[in-house]
């Protein structure tokens, strides 16, 4: 077929150069709440986050040049599994896990509503720059499979 008449994607998708992971473009906002200036000097101005958990590496940009999790001002989901799921109010895994043992869904539910609430500064907080709706829920749903559908063990 003639190229002249095939559509050319909409946008062009960044991959981690480490790991092939689809990157998630992130603001200055975010870059500058987890980056040293320095760091963020050696990045371009577009940056994405690399979503994958086995992977080292945080931030990439468009040259293949790497900012890695362990020289970020803190450690960030899903990178390092004991920080927040929630960078904006603090939820974490065990907080998820706590509510799967009781049978209950008390601070994965407050978390998610304050998730929504103008009071979420996921721009800059998290690593991704996105609320952490989605990965609070693939938990939440990933603990209640392990420990059976009631949540208790």
């Amino acid at each position: 077929m003639n190229k002249a008449f095939v559509r050319e994607p909409d946008g062009t998708a960044e991959y981690c150069p480490r790991c092939g992971a689809q990157g998630q473009p992130v603001t200055d906002d975010t870059l500058r709440m987890h980056m040293t200036a320095a760091d963020r000097k050696n990045l371009a101005p577009s940056a994405n986050f690399c979503p994958s958990p086995q992977c080292e590496v945080a931030y990439f940009d468009c040259f293949d040049r790497v900012v890695l999790a362990t020289a970020l001002a803190h450690p960030i989901y899903p990178k390092a599994a004991d920080a927040p799921l929630c960078a904006c109010f603090g939820l974490t895994a065990e907080d998820i896990e706590q509510d799967v043992r009781e049978g209950v869904v008390t601070r994965t539910k407050a978390a998610l509503a304050k998730a929504s609430s103008s009071a979420a500064r996921c721009t800059e907080l998290a690593a991704n720059g996105r609320p952490c709706v989605a990965w609070v829920q693939k938990y939440f749903l990933e603990c209640r499979q392990r420990h059976g559908a009631g949540g208790r063990t």
